[in-house]
């Protein structure tokens, strides 16, 4: 209960208004009473309140147009209408003009005290998630992307600029951590859209057999398991932006209906023949270049034109030095209140580590040393003993040529499909020096299909 919130309680009748008050402070409640609408006009501009309980019927000016009024004050404040003269039309009537509910004379007070209290308590979580979505917009916006390398600055100008244009397809390309799904989500606020409305789908992260229906939906019996209809995520994304990250990684066999989806703004669930409208942005990102997988037969060439429509390309952190001064003050600011702690900031020594690092993690590597380096430092500044560097991811060396030759070299006794796999595995783990993942992008399986 939101024991303590004040209540304005408008009513013509002086009786009415001191048990109303009576009860509603015994619940806990404070109460304020006001004998028509130009006097709560003026409370309200005077005093804060947390919900009105007005009677419909006054001289001067009635409960309707008293809720009018306060609605152009203040258009979320809960207000209920009470009157003796019930009947469905003035119910009707009243929730039109916006009252939030409608109670009869007399009261039922138990019926009062749960009106009152659902009221208020869907006005705290309202309150509370505009509060939420005010510091999502304000986390993920162009501003809080600061930067002083030139290459950055010309990434969000060009952000900013396709961020007015609601529908049109962005391809966000970059290694990984540089933080293509920050731009992703700055790209989309400034769209003016709800924030709600980013639905990101993973291309890399879902089995190849599910991904279809994790993106269109499916109706009940499509497949084996299919119990009932299933909304996708276009259909979540309605209106707003669907999120294609790691786009590289779509598996070939889908990429035919991503294109029509992308060219006829239509899509069909699994399962089922009725086309539903695509009303959304699309924005893919991926560390891979994607006219190298089209050379390499591993993505549609048409599909990769359309994609490319408007192209950003975020600098790796080794590329813009500048940045990282700056970063650093953001990071530590966060793990400050984040961790209780008093730290002054770093040594001159660490930055210079830091600033002539490579980065091969870009950003997300930087963060993760320094939470590390805040929890080891003893309150002091951060040293460079408690930097801990990764060690340089290993990368695949590409083929020189657009096709793999592989010769295996059996006994008729040893052949058997399992032999040829462990070959072809253990080929790929040596090539990309026993980095797991980059063997899975490799074989072009999943990590977990990898493992």
């Amino acid at each position: 209960m939101n024991r303590g919130a004040r209540i304005l309680v408008v009513d013509d009748t002086q009786s009415f208004r001191f048990m109303v008050n009576g009860y509603l402070e015994d619940a806990g409640y404070r109460a304020t009473g006001v004998s028509g609408g130009a006097q709560a006009l003026a409370e309200l501009e005077r005093s804060r309140f947390d919900l009105v309980l007005s009677d419909m019927f006054m001289p001067e000016m009635d409960g309707v147009e008293l809720l009018r009024r306060v609605r152009e004050l203040q258009p979320q404040l809960p207000f209920v209408l009470v009157t003796a003269h019930g009947s469905v039309d003035n119910a009707v009537a009243a929730m039109k003009e916006g009252a939030d509910d409608y109670l009869l004379k007399p009261l039922n007070w138990d019926e009062l005290l749960l009106v009152v209290a659902r009221l208020l308590e869907h006005s705290r979580l309202r309150i509370s998630y505009d509060r939420m979505v005010d510091s999502e917009r304000e986390r993920f916006s162009f501003q809080s992307i600061t930067s002083s390398s030139p290459k950055m600055g010309s990434v969000l100008a060009a952000a900013q600029q396709v961020a007015a244009s609601s529908r049109t397809t962005v391809a966000i390309y970059g290694e990984s951590g540089v933080g293509k799904e920050l731009l992703v989500r700055a790209i989309h606020n400034a769209s003016g859209q709800n924030m709600t409305s980013l639905v990101a789908v993973n291309c890399a992260a879902i089995p190849e057999t599910l991904l279809e229906s994790e993106l269109f939906g499916h109706v009940k019996g499509a497949f084996t398991g299919a119990e009932r209809d299933r909304e996708g995520k276009c259909s979540r994304a309605h209106g707003g932006t669907l999120f294609l990250d790691e786009i590289g990684d779509m598996p070939l066999s889908l990429q035919p209906k991503l294109l029509r989806l992308l060219e006829e703004r239509l899509y069909e669930k699994v399962g089922s023949d009725h086309q539903v409208t695509a009303d959304f942005r699309v924005i893919v990102a991926t560390h891979h270049n994607l006219d190298e997988c089209c050379n390499q037969g591993r993505f549609r060439r048409d599909l990769f034109h359309r994609l490319n429509i408007f192209p950003i390309t975020i600098p790796p952190l080794r590329e813009r030095r500048e940045d990282i001064p700056r970063l650093c003050e953001l990071f530590l600011e966060q793990f400050r209140q984040h961790q209780g702690k008093q730290l002054p900031g770093l040594s001159q020594a660490a930055l210079d580590l830091l600033v002539g690092h490579d980065w091969p993690g870009n950003i997300r590597e930087l963060r993760n040393l320094l939470e590390y380096a805040t929890i080891v430092t003893d309150g002091d500044l951060i040293r460079p003993e408690h930097l801990r560097f990764l060690q340089p991811e290993a990368r695949v060396e590409e083929p020189a040529t657009d096709r793999i030759s592989l010769t295996f070299d059996f006994s008729p006794e040893e052949f058997s499909l399992d032999a040829v796999n462990r070959q072809v595995i253990e080929w790929a783990m040596k090539k990309c020096k026993n980095n797991k993942s980059s063997t899975a992008r490799l074989l072009k399986a999943s990590r977990k299909l990898f493992y």
